[in-house]
């Protein structure tokens, strides 16, 4: 992805989270040139991944497949410290999260607001492959039933709770979707099963500087 695409959809994405009454960590609109010198104070946001995370999965067509995070609160696998973590995303209209499960984690996803989410579900066989078996998940505390490849349509107020290897895949409908994401510690460098071969985090072409920095950008601006 372009340097110059992230920081349009950042924007884009600071202006929906107000227009839905959001509101994000102080240091969420900190300018790149802030956090040099912060490596001490700042040591939790690189060594759990929180902040800005924007992907097309490798699609190259963002509005299409991509999706944008904000990772608030988070922990480490196997540490004694957090075992939870949340998020919040925003889900634009047919923006497609490609197909995938997660091998450890188990997570709510919530409309909090906007239009509606669309999750479609399969369960996963003994190969890591789309099983043929009946889908059963619950929303709200409440149980449904679903053949492979069925759909759950989420309105505001919503959610869906995802147990560890169930192949989801999702997008927004009517308007873009404020998402929320309540789950055990989240590892998307290890826990992410996608059943194509795609990108979790894309390569960057640095044709303007960043506006803010994504969590892959830390390593490169926080020192000590």
């Amino acid at each position: 992805m372009k340097r110059s695409e992230i920081n349009q959809a950042i924007r884009s994405g600071e202006r929906f989270f107000v227009s839905r009454g959001f509101s994000l960590p102080a240091w969420a609109a900190w300018v790149p040139e802030r956090w040099p010198g912060m490596r001490a104070d700042a040591d939790e946001l690189d060594r759990v991944h929180l902040g800005w995370d924007i992907t097309d999965f490798g699609s190259g067509d963002y509005p299409r497949r991509g999706l944008l995070l904000f990772t608030m609160r988070n922990g480490l696998v196997g540490s004694k410290g957090k075992t939870y973590a949340e998020k919040a995303m925003i889900v634009g209209v047919d923006q497609e999260t490609p197909t995938h499960f997660h091998d450890a984690k188990m997570e709510d996803i919530i409309n909090r607001g906007g239009g509606e989410l669309v999750l479609q579900l399969w369960n996963s066989d003994a190969d890591a492959g789309l099983a043929k078996s009946t889908v059963e998940v619950r929303v709200d505390g409440i149980r449904r039933n679903l053949p492979a490849g069925g759909s759950v349509r989420l309105s505001p107020g919503e959610s869906i709770c995802l147990e560890p290897r169930l192949y989801h895949r999702f997008w927004g409908e009517r308007e873009r979707v404020l998402v929320g994401e309540v789950s055990m510690v989240n590892d998307d460098v290890g826990d992410n099963h996608f059943l194509e071969n795609v990108g979790r985090f894309p390569a960057i072409e640095e044709d303007e500087a960043p506006w803010r920095l994504l969590v892959s950008d830390y390593p490169q601006w926080i020192t000590d």
